[in-house]
């Protein structure tokens, strides 16, 4: 074989991305070294893989789309040598394919994925971020090992690992008069502007807190954005409900938001690791999640103020 598995890795990266550029700003690789191993590759195959379009990237041809699932399945083979060799030397090693949910993500998953490499060093984490379906489909078709995300909705087959426990809370502009409240009930939200996070599943958890109580919100916008929710919010155009609790108290134009509980008992989101049901984890896999159970919990949540952390009010 004249081909090296980071060739073919250069290759899945450019087919999946449809561009040089895209693919070496994925893998932090110079685009001259993707080019050369394209090229060595349609060379050692004798066959044209991409179709180049002039200022519109590229294209896989016939061949290409056929040898791309080969690729896929070969780089698979591949790390799945290293998970046997490191099952067989008790050593942890490998890549891990772990899913994040949108509106965790940011806070989440870069003190989390660097705490675990720097633990075992002879792994790596490829990072994809989604909503709550997609993670789900993902993990379905083998194309994730592990979802950081919520127990929102969790079928048969899949296993749901809980970490810690998020109430949901309400997220206004410091100029609202509630910033100034200890506490608001539901009942006093409902003839106030809603900007609802509009993803799924997250959507019919907040819509069902008011549903519950026979409440109906006077939704004035949508988006599934968390970043332009908090935006809007601290522009005074409305409040917003949430369950994450970012370090930070301003918005992207940074003008401030509140954070203000719900009074009563609210239905929490459950931070937690989904996998696949299996008879037997790889060793990989079952390492990072004993690393999750010992650096998540109701007193530490990465890039989050954990509600046992929470000592004091937010609003000034």
């Amino acid at each position: 074989m004249r081909f090296t598995i980071r060739q073919i890795e250069y290759f899945i990266a450019t087919a999946e991305t449809g561009s040089i550029t895209l693919a070496s700003e994925r893998l932090n690789i110079s685009q001259p070294s993707i080019s050369t191993a394209i090229t060595h590759l349609e060379h050692e195959l004798d066959t044209r893989l991409f179709v180049r379009h002039h200022a519109k990237g590229l294209s896989l041809t016939q061949a290409g789309q056929v040898l791309l699932v080969e690729a896929k399945r070969l780089v698979e083979q591949a790390e799945y040598m290293y998970t046997l060799a490191s099952e067989v030397n008790e050593k942890v090693r490998g890549q891990l394919s772990l899913g994040c949910l949108v509106t965790l993500a940011a806070m989440v998953l870069p003190e989390l994925s660097h705490s675990f490499t720097s633990a075992f060093p002879a792994t790596r984490i490829a990072q994809m971020v989604g909503n709550h379906e997609e993670l789900l489909g993902r993990l379905q078709r083998a194309e994730l090992d592990v979802a950081i995300t919520y127990d929102l909705l969790v079928p048969d087959g899949f296993e749901f690992m809980p970490l810690a426990s998020l109430p949901p809370h309400v997220l206004v502009g410091e100029g609202n008069p509630i910033a100034s409240r200890s506490s608001v009930r539901l009942d006093d939200l409902v003839e106030e502007p809603l900007i609802l996070l509009d993803l799924p599943i997250s959507r019919e958890y907040f819509l069902g807190l008011f549903s519950t109580r026979g409440l109906n919100p006077k939704i004035a916008t949508r988006s599934p954005h968390q970043d332009v929710i908090r935006t809007m919010v601290a522009n005074g155009y409305g409040y917003s409900l949430a369950n994450v609790r970012p370090r930070s108290d301003t918005a992207m134009d940074g003008r401030r938001v509140v954070r203000v509980p719900l009074s009563g008992e609210q239905k929490p989101m459950v931070i937690g690791i989904v996998t696949l049901r299996q008879s037997r984890k790889p060793r990989l896999l079952e390492s990072f999640e004993r690393h999750c159970q010992s650096f998540i919990s109701d007193g530490y949540i990465p890039g989050m103020v954990a509600p046992l952390m929470e000592r004091r009010k937010v609003s000034p």
